[in-house]
């Protein structure tokens, strides 16, 4: 055998890394969600959630920042993968079509199906309604993901202004579709869990509906007298 061979190359060595952690990562997750629903969030303990993983305290530490966090890490891995659909999105696409497009390509991907197709992913989203510290861990993902689409959308746009509303308003409106639709599929009934067809038609009504209401207040405002300084 060659040194070569026999001497594993540092991208080779990274690469085993990087697929390492993002296992270790997933097992966390998994376990999280698995415990959470099987003794309620109140019961289930970051170590218990360590110790179904296979992994020390430390190592959880590494990942997450709290039982919330791990449970709905497959949530923030969505997110991300929105917004790299989204970067890749031509650069001539108005913004929010680009935005719907982008999650259309997140729900269509069949290499890295979305957090939703996981079983019991609905029920962990629907204890949004009654869990307020998941909720809270939810809506520091939901911001964070939405920060990072504002500076695509930015970037798109060719703004560095923060006082330009444009990229925010985009995607404020845009992420809220997307959020409304996955609050009302995780609402369906139980056994509807991973239809993923039933989450992107109800995405997909829910930006129909966004864009009628704009052509319709667009229409509307073209027909309105125009605003004077005095106003």
């Amino acid at each position: 055998m060659d040194a070569e061979e026999a001497v594993p190359s540092g991208t080779a060595v990274a690469d085993r890394r990087l697929l390492r952690a993002r296992r270790t990562r997933k097992a966390l997750a998994t376990a999280a969600v698995e415990l959470i629903l099987e003794r309620g969030l109140a019961a289930t303990t970051v170590e218990a959630i360590a110790e179904r993983a296979d992994v020390t305290r430390r190592t959880f530490s590494r990942y997450f920042t709290g039982k919330e966090d791990a449970a709905l890490g497959f949530v923030r891995d969505d997110g991300e993968r929105i917004n790299a659909a989204l970067r890749a999105r031509p650069a001539g696409e108005p913004p929010l079509l680009a935005y719907r497009r982008a999650v259309r390509a997140w729900l269509a991907d069949p290499h890295t199906p979305a957090a939703h197709l996981r079983p019991q992913m609905r029920r962990i989203i629907g204890l949004l309604d009654r869990e307020p510290t998941l909720f809270a861990a939810y809506e520091r993902i939901r911001v964070d993901a939405q920060d990072e689409s504002t500076r695509i959308i930015a970037q798109r746009l060719g703004t560095g202004d923060l006082r330009d509303l444009r990229p925010a308003v985009v995607v404020e409106a845009a992420a809220g579709v997307l959020t409304a639709g996955l609050r009302a599929w995780a609402r369906g009934p139980d056994h509807q869990d991973g239809a993923g067809t039933d989450l992107a038609d109800l995405v997909e009504r829910a930006y129909d509906a966004l864009s009628w209401e704009v052509a319709s207040a667009a229409s509307h405002h073209a027909t309105e007298e125009p605003r004077t300084t005095d106003e």
